[in-house]
């Protein structure tokens, strides 16, 4: 049986990078994201199928549900979300911050009343397990200077994803949560600083920070996983970085 799944954020990044990693498992893919150009790109490199939406806004959830219409869904896999700046809290832009709850947890609150019964009625015609997927960060588990508003928008992604497992139990109904660390793409830090050099200095002299392929790999090894099988949390950091506050900017040496 092909599986098919919903794949948010999927114009770049690890959006994109697990559309790739979906499609390259045998997946039927609906790929969407905001910026329509670049969805026509991968839909010509994948073979996805794509739809333009802002997660943000109801209209744009409800055209997506209308474009799903009875089209099976085995997984919902919200990628999208994002961070706003690096302020103090004292300092802090509070529209930023409602922008950053917005992006990450409401966008996950509204896909899932969207979609949630279009997975039930999937599981039910078709006698299988569905999976619901959220890409959170290990931003959610701990909090650093300048990053409170992006700790406070991704815990709430994460306890969404924790209450949203327990009120699913008894159905079969995969609830799953991956929190990365430190992953180097093109466009994360960049939209959140507003400055390539700044950017760029969050990886400098890291060796070998995290990839978008290599979450998607993380992403893709959840979904096709037994059935039976539920990764409730992944928490996925490169080797340079021990904890969150903690990374090691230089070759990794051995000890003598």
């Amino acid at each position: 049986m092909t599986r098919r799944a919903v794949v948010t954020g999927a114009s770049s990044g690890i959006g994109r990078a697990t559309v790739v990693a979906l499609r390259r498992s045998g997946w039927d893919v609906l790929g969407v994201a905001r910026r329509a150009e670049r969805l026509e790109q991968l839909a010509a490199e994948t073979g996805a199928e794509v739809f333009a939406a802002d997660l943000t806004k109801q209209q744009d959830i409800d055209a997506l549900a209308e474009r799903i219409g009875a089209d099976p869904v085995h997984s919902l896999v919200h990628i999208a979300g994002g961070a706003l700046g690096a302020d103090r809290i004292e300092d802090g832009d509070t529209e930023q911050w409602l922008r950053m709850y917005e992006m990450n947890t409401l966008s996950a609150h509204r896909l899932v009343k969207a979609l949630l019964p279009k997975l039930r009625a999937t599981s039910r015609a078709e006698a299988t397990h569905v999976d619901t997927l959220f890409l959170t960060s290990t931003a959610a588990q701990v909090a650093y200077p300048g990053g409170a508003g992006y700790n406070a928008a991704k815990a709430g992604e994460s306890m969404l994803v924790n209450a949203l497992r327990q009120e699913l139990v008894g159905e079969p109904i995969r609830v799953i949560e991956i929190a990365p660390g430190m992953v180097h793409t093109e466009e994360f830090s960049l939209v959140r600083l507003g400055d390539q050099a700044k950017a760029d200095a969050v990886y400098d002299n890291v060796e070998q920070p995290l990839t978008a392929d290599d979450v998607a790999d993380v992403v893709s090894y959840s979904l096709n996983a037994p059935g039976h099988v539920n990764l409730d949390l992944v928490t996925v950091r490169p080797v340079a970085q021990a904890a969150q506050h903690l990374v090691h900017r230089g070759p990794l040496t051995p000890r003598d």
